[in-house]
């Protein structure tokens, strides 16, 4: 994965294929399908009772967290085969503590518009183009196909964070939907999540090197511990963050009561660039390594 200038749905793909026939201990599906009908991908790896829930790239523009993911599973699968050290840690001790579920993309749609642009065969073009002020530049393009913003989909005080947000129409970021849940990929989470019943989950989005853990006092004890151990693993921050309403992270405490984290990797302005991919990750590496350790042995 050296030199990739984009991580696309098609390189996605390629780089699962990748996995699953290297490590056949590694398994692979779809929790759903996009907008416009591109298969969500997730892997599974681990054989523990703990079950953990990493996805990346809800937000269109902050594509790179795939490719951190992607690369985090190819060094967590190459340690477990070689009985290699991982971080710091016993990878064998990590497989066998926890069963790991990974979305590496949630917004194929998105991330394919920010890196390639619309053209006049797209389905959506000429409504694609009036939400992005007539332009055909979507790096700064968050939001799925029908221009709705993901992480403000999820049903937590879904009418506080639409209110807040003010903003009524399809457009780059922050327009949340006529109604929760209203989007293909945000159901497919859900219902993803519901089904496996995780005991913990992480959300990797960018920039800003921060750790938000806590949602309306809704999350339990350990998540401020947890929280603190991520922090001290990759040199980002631990913040307590109030007025922020309707994200996958807020959904899950608030349903579950279990922890849930969203990570902002990196620092920049989105899309990140490339030739910081290798510092970022060695951060995040860490940081995800740090929260499989934190399931109880």
């Amino acid at each position: 994965m050296t030199g990739v200038k984009v991580f696309g749905p098609n390189e996605l793909a390629k780089e699962i294929g990748r996995l699953t026939r290297k490590y056949p201990f590694v398994s692979a599906g779809s929790i759903g399908r996009s907008v416009l009908g591109k298969p969500i991908s997730y892997i599974r790896l681990g054989a523990g009772p703990f079950r953990w829930h990493f996805n990346g790239a809800c937000h269109a523009n902050e594509w790179i967290t795939s490719l951190l993911l992607i690369r985090f599973a190819n060094d967590f699968a190459g340690s477990c085969a070689k009985r290699k050290p991982f971080w710091g840690k016993s990878a064998k001790d990590l497989f066998s503590r926890c069963s790991l579920w990974i979305v590496p993309m949630v917004n194929p749609d998105g991330v394919e518009l920010v890196q390639r642009g619309a053209n006049a065969q797209h389905t959506a073009f000429k409504d694609l183009l009036q939400w992005n002020r007539g332009s055909n530049r979507f790096h700064r393009w968050k939001a799925n196909a029908r221009g709705v913003d993901l992480n403000d989909q999820f049903p937590a005080n879904w009418e506080e964070e639409r209110r807040r947000r003010a903003i009524v129409t399809p457009g780059p970021r922050d327009y949340g939907g006529e109604k929760p849940l209203s989007e293909p990929e945000a159901s497919a989470l859900v219902e993803f999540t519901e089904q496996n019943d995780f005991n913990a989950v992480l959300a990797l989005h960018t920039q800003g090197e921060e750790i938000y853990w806590n949602y309306r006092n809704d999350e339990p004890p350990e998540s401020r511990e947890w929280a603190n151990r991520l922090a001290v693993a990759s040199g980002y921050r631990a913040v307590y963050l109030e007025g922020s309403d309707a994200g996958y992270k807020d959904w899950f405490i608030s349903r579950f009561r279990r922890p849930g984290f969203t990570v902002e990797a990196g620092w920049g302005h989105n899309p990140l660039p490339m030739d910081g991919f290798e510092e970022i990750y060695d951060d995040v590496a860490r940081l995800l390594a740090e929260a499989l350790d934190c399931s109880p042995t």
